[in-house]
């Protein structure tokens, strides 16, 4: 589980279509890149994509939408280039304003507009708003000679690691430390389009007989890992056969390895006690609930979330696919608290642990999370995840299974934490895990090849089993 939630329509591609002719582009381009530089402005200020884009009107949103994430997944060259045009910081606003401008202008080949038509609607927008009014002229000037001089400024950035790669500093020198194989190919992924990816109910149907349902209303697709099929284009879940009534649910592939993971090895016919800790949104509950269905097994299921908000939409998915378990608000760090009144102390067979992170594996759906975080957050998303894994290693009966996960690419999430954990536990074992997914990539040296879910998500796993000695 990410410790950051973006826009619950993420899946859906940024790609603005190019209009025809600069006229129609005008008047809505102007709103459009109004609303997309507030919500820029407020990200830059700390706040979520999600409550960014919420902020938004609901007529604007998608196309916003579309055009900030596409200015966030070019931030880090639009900075550089702003500094070329202006070397002093201009206010906020003005700033934010420039960014959003160079960020979709300044490749021509993968530019939502004509640039030429996204400098005259950046300048139509710094006219129109009170903010911006006064700097109008300043924002026209910088945005002509970056027409004119296109080439030769966007080559005197090209030396610069954060225009390149555009992702933060200290960012891109962790995964040259953490993955010296692979961090070009993880700064890649983060910047290309993620696919959508659905979960087919293990009691409902069949991946190869859904594709068929797709076929059938010509939308393509890929069977990925055991129950997925991921989408070529991404559609509205309203337009997906049989979601309303819980065939299909929206998960990454790298996502949907957690509950056979976890089960592997248990005896399914048993009534297993099973915990779904950090549970929010339910994903991950939810597979578990549909083997069970489909296995016709007496698990006992319980999902925590400590945020009374998120734990609702716990109840909203398992409604939808006609599954239920118990919900509990509360601190999955704080047992004392809810183990003994709500679950009469019992020890579980098994516990999925996804833990609060950094989500620096799921950069490329959630384009903000790169320029929200900050490095500290890293040693303090690590000794939470520490805390968790010491209050909840106690609720495991031996013989148990606990599956620790993250959807970071950060080993102080992932090895480094597993690690200090069994050299601080005896009685635990780490059985044979994924271990770190790289974004984009479908397979890794080391990895559990008979799970390989193809394309997916940057995630950890580890398997521990507790000891009956």
């Amino acid at each position: 589980m990410s410790a950051h939630r973006p826009p619950s329509s993420a899946n859906v591609s940024p790609k603005t279509p190019r209009p025809s002719s600069p006229g129609r582009a005008s008047a809505a381009l102007c709103r459009l890149l109004d609303a997309t530089v507030a919500a820029l402005q407020s990200i830059r200020a700390g706040q979520s994509g999600t409550a960014a884009l919420d902020a938004v009107e609901a007529s604007l949103r998608p196309g916003v939408q579309a055009l900030l994430f596409q200015a966030l997944r070019n931030l880090g060259r639009a900075q550089a280039l702003r500094r070329q045009l202006a070397p002093r910081n201009p206010p906020p606003r003005v700033d934010a304003l420039l960014c959003t401008a160079l960020a979709l202008a300044w490749d021509p080949q993968t530019a939502p507009y004509e640039p030429f038509t996204l400098v005259n609607q950046a300048v139509e927008a710094a006219k129109r708003n009170p903010a911006t009014r006064a700097q109008a002229s300043f924002i026209n000037a910088c945005l002509r000679r970056f027409l004119r001089e296109r080439q030769a400024l966007v080559a005197a950035t090209d030396s610069d690691d954060m225009a390149v790669w555009n992702h933060p500093a200290w960012w891109i020198r962790r995964l040259r430390q953490d993955h010296p194989q692979h961090w070009q190919q993880i700064l890649q992924a983060n910047n290309a389009h993620a696919p959508m990816v659905l979960r087919v109910s293990k009691s409902k149907s069949t991946p190869a007989l859904y594709q068929q349902a797709l076929d059938a209303i010509n939308i393509e697709s890929t069977l990925v890992g055991e129950w997925g099929v991921a989408l070529h284009r991404a559609v509205p879940v309203q337009q997906l056969p049989g979601f309303a009534e819980g065939v299909v649910s929206v998960q990454d592939a790298a996502a949907q390895m957690a509950a056979p993971l976890l089960l592997q090895g248990l005896d399914a016919r048993q009534p297993l006690r099973l915990l779904d800790a950090c549970a929010a949104p339910g994903g991950k509950t939810a597979h578990l609930l549909e083997w069970a269905d489909a296995l016709h097994a007496p698990w006992q299921v319980t999902a925590l979330e400590v945020d009374a908000a998120r734990a609702a939409r716990i109840h909203d998915n398992l409604h939808r696919l006609g599954l239920s378990a118990q919900v509990l608000v509360a601190d999955a760090g704080a047992p004392q608290d809810w183990w003994r009144q709500h679950c009469g102390g019992e020890l579980f067979d098994a516990i999925l642990l996804d833990a609060p992170c950094t989500a620096s594996g799921i950069v490329r759906r959630h384009p903000d999370v790169r320029w929200l975080r900050r490095e500290t957050d890293v040693a303090q998303l690590a000794a939470l995840q520490a805390r968790l894994l010491a209050a909840l290693w106690p609720l495991l009966r031996p013989g148990g299974r606990l599956l620790y996960c993250t959807c970071s690419v950060f080993r102080a999430e992932g090895d480094a934490q597993v690690q200090a954990f069994l050299a601080h536990n005896t009685d635990a074992q780490l059985l044979a895990s994924p271990g770190h997914l790289i974004p984009g990539k479908p397979d890794k040296s080391g990895a559990l090849r008979d799970n390989g879910p193809g394309e997916h998500d940057g995630f950890f796993y580890a398997l521990l089993h507790k000891s009956t000695a």
